[in-house]
C-alpha cells in the first residue's frame, strides 16, 4: 500500500499532519468521533479532523462512570431538582446534558458543512425498541435538543417503521443497530419514502444529515461466533474481511439507488475498517482510542480505497464458511421479518439494554447509597 507521504523524498513535502486529518481534507469521507466524552471529541475535532461524534447507553455509561468529579454532583443535583423522578429518568437526563455538550462542540463544523456533518448521534432508549409510537416520539424530543441532533433508532422492524415516521416529521436519523446490507437498503428506502412524502406535503426542504450505520466489526464478531460454534475451519484472516466487505457492498448500492443518505461505518475491530473506506462519500466512526492508534502508527491509507473490490476468493471463501454472510452481504439476504433476530441484533441490543440497567444501577448508587 501506498500513503500520502510516500508522494515526495523531499522531506519539505511530507505532509506530518495526523493521518485521519490528511484523508478528513484530501477526500470526501468524513470522520465522526465515536465517543461524547468532552476531552476526547475536542482532540479529536481540533486535532484528527473529526466533524461528528456519537453517543449510544454503553458510551454514556462509560462516560458518566469514568467523570465521577463532574457527574455525582449532577445526578444529585437533577434528583434534589425532580423529588418524583426515577433513577431512569434521572439517568437519561443526564445522557441528555453529555449530548448536548457535545453537540456544542460540533456546531462550527454543522454550520461551515450547511447540516450535513457536525452532528452528535444521540440514542434512543433501548426499553422502547419494541414501540413504534414511542421510538417516534423520543425522537422527535431528542431532535429538539439542539439544531445538529441526529437521532439513532435501531434498523429493526418496528424501528424501521419509526424511522420512516420521524424522518417524515424531520427528525435527521442514524439508524443504528446496522450490521448488513439488506438492513442499510431497507433503512435507505424508508428515509426516501419519508422524504418524498415531505416534499409531497409541502413541508420544508432542508439538510438532514441523514446516516445508515454498518456495524462493521459486530459484523464479524457474529460470524466469528457462528464459526466457532459450528466448528468451520478457516484462515482466520478471511474474517476480517466480512464488515469490508458488506460495506463496500453497502456503499455502492446507496450511490446507485441515489439514496439522500450515507452509510456510516461504525463498530471497529481492526484499522482496515477505516483505511479500506476512504475515498467515499461517507462516514467513518471510530473509538477514539482506535483514531489515537491508527495516527501514532501513520497507518496507511489510499484515498479510493473504497472503490478496490474484495478479492473474489475472499467473498467465496466467507459464503463457504457460513450461510450468515450472505444474509448480510446480498441485498435480498434478509427480509425485514429476520432483522429482529439476527444474531448480531440480539447480541448488540442485549448490550445496550444492559448499559441502561448499569446505568440505572449507578444512579441509584449516587441517589441512594447502601447504608
Amino acid at each position: 500500500m501506498t500513503t500520502p507521504l510516500d508522494v515526495s523524498t523531499d522531506p519539505s513535502a511530507v505532509d506530518t499532519r495526523p493521518v485521519t486529518l490528511q484523508a478528513a481534507t484530501q477526500t470526501p469521507t468524513a470522520l465522526w468521533n465515536d465517543s461524547a466524552e468532552p476531552h476526547e471529541l475536542s482532540t479529536a475535532i481540533h486535532e484528527y479532523g473529526a466533524v461528528g461524534a456519537t453517543c449510544n447507553p454503553v458510551i454514556a455509561f462509560t462516560c458518566i462512570q469514568q467523570d465521577p468529579e463532574r457527574w455525582v454532583p449532577r445526578i444529585r443535583a437533577i434528583a434534589a431538582e425532580h423529588p418524583t423522578a426515577g433513577e431512569s429518568w434521572i439517568g437519561w437526563k443526564a445522557v441528555e446534558e453529555l449530548s448536548v455538550a457535545a453537540a456544542e462542540q460540533l456546531v462550527p463544523a454543522f454550520e461551515a458543512s450547511g447540516g450535513r456533518n457536525g452532528r452528535l448521534s444521540m440514542q434512543t432508549d433501548p426499553r422502547l425498541h419494541r414501540d413504534r409510537d414511542a421510538l417516534v416520539e423520543q425522537a422527535v424530543r431528542f431532535s429538539g435538543l439542539a439544531p445538529n441532533i441526529i437521532v439513532k433508532i435501531p434498523a429493526t422492524k418496528t424501528g424501521i417503521a419509526a424511522i420512516e415516521e420521524a424522518a417524515y416529521r424531520g427528525v435527521s436519523i442514524n439508524a443504528t443497530v446496522s450490521f448488513t446490507v439488506p438492513q442499510v437498503v431497507a433503512v435507505g428506502e424508508a428515509i426516501e419514502r419519508a422524504l418524498d412524502r415531505r416534499a409531497a406535503d409541502g413541508l420544508p426542504e432542508q439538510e438532514f444529515g441523514h446516516v445508515v450505520t454498518l456495524m462493521a466489526g459486530r459484523f464479524d464478531d457474529w460470524l466469528k461466533t457462528v464459526v466457532a460454534r459450528d466448528h468451520v475451519m478457516l484462515d482466520p484472516g478471511i474474517l476480517e474481511w466480512a464488515g469490508v466487505a458488506a460495506v463496500k457492498h453497502a456503499y455502492r448500492v446507496v450511490q446507485e439507488r441515489g439514496f439522500r443518505s450515507r452509510v456510516l461505518v461504525a463498530a471497529f475491530r481492526n484499522p482496515l475498517q477505516w483505511s479500506e473506506f476512504q475515498g467515499g462519500d461517507l462516514v467513518v466512526s471510530p473509538p477514539f482510542q482506535w483514531a489515537e492508534d491508527i495516527n501514532d502508527n501513520g497507518f496507511p491509507w489510499r484515498p479510493d480505497a473504497i472503490h478496490d473490490e474484495v478479492p473474489a476468493d475472499v467473498i467465496a471463501a466467507l459464503r463457504a464458511a457460513t450461510p450468515e454472510f450472505a444474509r448480510g452481504y446480498d441485498v435480498d439476504g434478509m427480509t425485514i421479518d429476520e432483522f429482529d433476530r439476527f444474531g448480531a441484533t440480539v447480541t448488540t441490543l442485549r448490550q445496550f439494554l444492559d448499559a441502561d440497567a448499569k446505568l440505572d444501577a449507578l444512579v441509584r448508587d449516587i441517589i441512594l447509597p447502601a447504608a
